[in-house]
């Protein structure tokens, strides 16, 4: 039923790979002599052939990232081209192309609605694709487009490296004594050389979250700031180049900007709807940030702070937030074992979608991530398979992200169910201790889930058009960031909010002041996105060298932030979101993406956060109709109206 993850023959992945592009290769060739080409016997094939192909490639490239070595480097550099070169002849494709238009122009009123919409996205992407431009300029186009793919994995490889190479060594209990003791186990050792207890910090997310949150030593907390944002300062060139490449792109394509290219297969329509936009959420959140800033500088000058800097903020807003709310975040983790929290979400969506998760053995790339077949709790039919990997590792890119791996579809009768992977990097288990979450990473969990869930509960035929296949950029993050919400409900933390040692359930008192602290600085964390939102879409709207680069990003600053980092600070270099994933002039899209969660998750708190209908509504509009059609058609036919900004500004606690 499901192709197994096996990699045995991995560093002969190149060889398999050309032999299977040569094979599409001449089944395109047979597929463009038909003389009658309709749908079944022309388009359908095609679906297959990227199928089988992405199939091929995905857990190659999936590998680099979670278990990187030489090996998987070498065997990536070595694919990258290969399926980057193939992608884009085929995209640009003259032939294909024209049968496509001339199965739309005859057989389109007879097809389905999501044949039509296949359609309709294959003719827009082959136009992007090139279709239309002479063989030098698509050459050229292909040329780009494998440069670009190449710098993106350096980018990304140059962070990897930076944030592997780097480690603060501290030998003064003084200057960790605030740290949560899971994270100081963790970071503890036994200096060989001298037999001395020392506590080792690194630039991996949980290490670096623990010291820049409660490192009590300030110059240590600017050291590994500082390290953090100046990381891979070799990634600025790269960043020069991957823009100059982007803006080529779009020029030959007939945009005058890559920001253009990129909404032609968004939700936004124009540059002024993703900046009008933007601005309306910053002029809600300005004054509000302003004030929660000045709330913390008043609260760091009793402890001596009087010139708070950015190093600071994440030492005194957790201060603040425990005095606030009598928040210690030490003493929810253990309520927050990874196994508990996993099976708690597990035991939601059952109850609300009605999907069971059974784990199976079977081969995976770690013996930390796990397998889970997804069911149908009434009828038991199979539905999915998802491959979940959470506690961080060194050979781990940093971060969490949903990958898919099988789409669900049924071609000549055949179906294939979805497959995905998720992956975090949450605190490591050690013999001593399992690995204990902080409420943030139990969000972080709900977040990559909803996306696992709108690829894993599609009901599509198509795959081209199923699961977050065809779905518009800006509102993929939809049901991620709805999902998010239910972390915040009280009778669902219940569910799996046990000490890992007694099993008690985390009391009422407890979730009510983690519901509340909820808001806590959400103006500050607004004006951040926006920042990260306005630098990424306007340094894609003109051509901008690494000098003007940080113009840009000073400019926003000076217009919008509420407290200015260092100069330093060069959090571009890092911003692989953009410049190693498919981000680009698209950031904005998570802050577009939550006001369709939210105005969703308000139907919930009217009519009920297990109202069982609302949520078959959403289960089957929503996640089960995939990309088969615009998301504005499907939130309409979903909620019976638009979404309204307000409800993202009511739920972050912005506007009452």
């Amino acid at each position: 039923m499901f192709k197994e993850f096996d990699l045995k023959d991995f560093e002969n992945s190149a060889k398999t790979l050309e032999q299977l592009i040569e094979k599409n290769k001449q089944q395109l060739e047979d597929l463009l002599k038909i003389e009658e080409k309709t749908y079944e016997n022309f388009v359908h094939p095609l679906t297959q052939m990227g199928e089988e192909l992405e199939q091929f490639c995905t857990p190659i490239f999936h590998i680099d990232s979670v278990k990187n070595s030489e090996t998987t480097q070498k065997v990536y550099n070595e694919c990258l081209p290969l399926i980057s070169i193939y992608s884009s002849q085929l995209a640009s494709n003259e032939d294909v192309y024209s049968a496509i238009k001339d199965i739309q122009s005859k057989y389109n009123s007879s097809l389905t609605l999501e044949q039509q919409k296949v359609l309709e996205n294959e003719i827009r992407d082959f136009k992007l694709g090139g279709c239309g431009l002479n063989d030098e300029d698509k050459k050229t186009l292909e040329d780009l487009n494998l440069k670009l793919s190449e710098l993106g994995k350096e980018f990304s490889q140059n962070l990897l490296d930076a944030t592997n190479d780097w480690e603060m060594i501290l030998d003064n209990y003084e200057d960790v004594k605030e740290i949560p003791q899971s994270d100081l186990e963790i970071a503890t050792f036994t200096d060989e050389k001298d037999g001395k207890t020392k506590y080792k910090f690194t630039l991996q997310m949980p290490s670096y979250i623990a010291y820049i949150t409660y490192g009590s030593n300030r110059e240590k907390r600017e050291e590994i700031y500082k390290a953090y944002c100046t990381r891979a300062p070799q990634n600025g060139k790269l960043i020069e180049q991957i823009l100059e490449l982007k803006q080529k792109e779009a020029k030959l394509l007939g945009f005058e900007n890559y920001a253009q290219l990129s909404l032609a297969t968004k939700m936004a329509k124009s540059e002024d709807d993703v900046l009008n936009f933007l601005s309306e959420l910053g002029k809600y959140s300005q004054d509000k940030a302003k004030e929660e800033v000045e709330e913390l500088k008043e609260f760091s000058s009793k402890d001596g702070c009087q010139d708070i800097q950015s190093y600071d903020l994440g030492y005194y807003s957790q201060k603040l937030k425990e005095e606030k709310y009598d928040i210690d975040e030490e003493y929810y983790r253990p309520y927050f074992e990874k196994n508990s929290v996993l099976n708690g979400l597990f035991d939601f969506l059952n109850t609300i979608f009605n999907i069971k998760f059974t784990k199976v053995d079977t081969p995976a790339w770690d013996e930390k991530a796990v397998v889970y077949e997804l069911s149908d709790s009434h009828t038991n039919k199979t539905i999915s398979r998802l491959y979940i990997d959470l506690e961080a590792r060194d050979d781990k890119r940093g971060g969490a992200w949903m990958n898919n791996w099988h789409t669900h579809g049924i071609i000549d009768g055949k179906e294939t169910l979805a497959t995905a992977y998720i992956v975090c990097n949450f605190p490591v288990s050690t013999d001593n201790t399992p690995s204990l979450l902080r409420h943030s990473d139990v969000v972080t969990l709900f977040h990559e889930m909803g996306h696992a869930l709108h690829h894993m509960l599609s009901t599509v035929k198509e795959p081209l058009v199923s699961g977050i296949n065809g779905v518009a950029w800006d509102t993929v993050e939809f049901p991620s960031q709805f999902l998010e919400y239910f972390a915040y409900d009280k009778d669902i933390l219940k569910l799996f909010a046990k000490h890992y040692e007694t099993g008690a359930i985390l009391d009422d008192d407890a979730i009510d002041k983690l519901i509340k602290a909820k808001n806590f600085q959400s103006s500050l964390s607004t004006i951040r996105q926006l920042e990260f939102a306005l630098f990424d879409f306007k340094i894609h709207q003109k051509l901008y060298n690494e000098e003007q680069v940080q113009k840009v990003l000073d400019n926003i600053r000076d217009e919008i932030s509420v407290i200015k980092p260092p100069i330093y600070n060069k959090f571009q270099n890092g911003f692989s979101h953009i410049f190693a994933g498919g981000y680009a002039a698209g950031y904005y899209s998570y802050k577009w993406a939550e006001v369709l969660s939210a105005d969703a998750f308000y139907l919930f708190i009217e009519n009920g956060i297990s109202n069982k209908e609302l949520a078959t509504r959403y289960k089957d509009i929503i996640l089960g109709q995939g990309g088969s059609a615009d998301m504005n058609t499907l939130y309409m036919k979903f909620a019976g109206k638009e979404p309204d900004i307000k409800s993202l500004l009511k739920i972050d606690g912005i506007i009452s």
